[in-house]
């Protein structure tokens, strides 16, 4: 097996013996469960051999623009596709993968881990509102920390999934985001050096000493980035965890649309954490070519069941065993012309 990834467009393509993969599968999107995606593409040359899967990590906005275009196989996205949005792509399908968490990164070596936030310091943050780490407000949540110097915002510069979770739960916490910045896969920042990727933002913040931002949970431990412990719905401060995920997924499920466009930020729950999504791929109902079709919703069995053992290695939390089933019988409706 080769395996080419560089930086940039983040792109990763596996091939296991060219001249067997006799069907090419492409994809673009979400950079939020890139890592858990290359290793899902890797490993699954071991059940098709015939099939060949090109992936570019170019965020969410770009996943689903080239998807609507058709100009890509597949798309990936953490932020599900607005009613606008899908009447530019009649009959695509939502197929959630996994769960993950956004976590609040900082550069603070004086501080190390277990800094405390609350949604409403977060949105003062990121309004430009509080520019100090010894404002008051952060103070009186960590006073066991030595807190000192200027803040520097780290945000994404391109459209994201991760951005969209983001915002949402910041447009949850605050009347005042929610006016003056809203939500959005891309929106007009009050401040912030910009990103590309959640590699771009954690790779600012691990080199910028007095900053934060917000990358998905694996980027911030593959850098050896600390990251914020958050105030829930009820509350209490919660780490990003596999079960604290979970937790914030299980009180969407009994009310998860047919689609599965779902919002579980600032979840229920007092062990919930507030600052998880589910992300999604982006399939036709009816797939426009027969060969990459069948692989496609193949592949989809497979990611749906076996695939779900390799989430946790990475930090993401699994599709709950009821979830995953309905899931089979969506990706088992899609359909694949036949060859005449």
């Amino acid at each position: 097996m080769k395996r080419w990834t560089w930086f940039g467009v983040f792109a990763v393509t596996f091939l296991s013996g060219v001249a067997q993969a006799s069907t090419l599968v492409n994809g673009a999107g979400a950079t939020f469960p890139y890592p858990l995606y290359s290793k899902w593409f890797s490993q699954y040359q071991s059940v098709d051999k015939d099939v060949q899967f090109n992936y570019q990590s170019i965020g969410s906005g770009g996943g689903i623009r080239q998807f609507s275009e058709k100009t890509v196989d597949f798309g990936a996205t953490d932020a599900p596709m607005t009613e606008e949005q899908l009447k530019k792509a009649v009959g695509a399908l939502h197929i959630p993968t996994v769960l993950g968490a956004v976590v609040v990164t900082y550069n603070l070596p004086n501080v190390g881990s277990g800094l405390k936030l609350t949604g409403q310091v977060i949105a003062e943050i990121f309004l430009g509102k509080i520019t100090k780490w010894d404002d008051a407000r952060i103070v009186a949540l960590n006073k066991d920390k030595k807190l000192s110097g200027d803040i520097m915002v780290v945000r994404r510069s391109d459209g994201s999934g991760t951005t969209n979770i983001f915002t949402d739960y910041l447009s949850k916490v605050s009347e005042e985001w929610k006016a003056k910045a809203g939500t959005g896969t891309a929106i007009s920042w009050p401040v912030g050096l910009g990103g590309k990727g959640n590699e771009g933002v954690a790779g600012f913040v691990k080199q910028t000493p007095g900053s934060i931002g917000y990358v998905e949970l694996i980027y911030a431990k593959s850098n050896g980035l600390p990251y914020a412990t958050i105030q829930n719905k009820a509350g209490q401060f919660v780490e990003p965890t596999l079960e604290s995920v979970t937790a914030a997924a299980d009180g969407a499920l009994k009310t998860m649309p047919a689609d599965y466009r779902v919002s579980i930020t600032n979840a229920e729950g007092k062990t919930a954490y507030p600052l998880s999504a589910f992300t999604y791929l982006l399939v036709w109902k009816t797939m426009p070519d027969v060969n990459k079709g069948a692989k496609l919703v193949k592949f989809l069995k497979w990611a749906a069941t076996e695939g779900q053992s390799q989430a946790a290695a990475l930090h993401y939390a699994p599709l709950p065993k009821s979830l995953a089933k309905k899931i089979e019988t969506t990706v088992g409706t899609i359909e694949v012309p036949k060859i005449n």
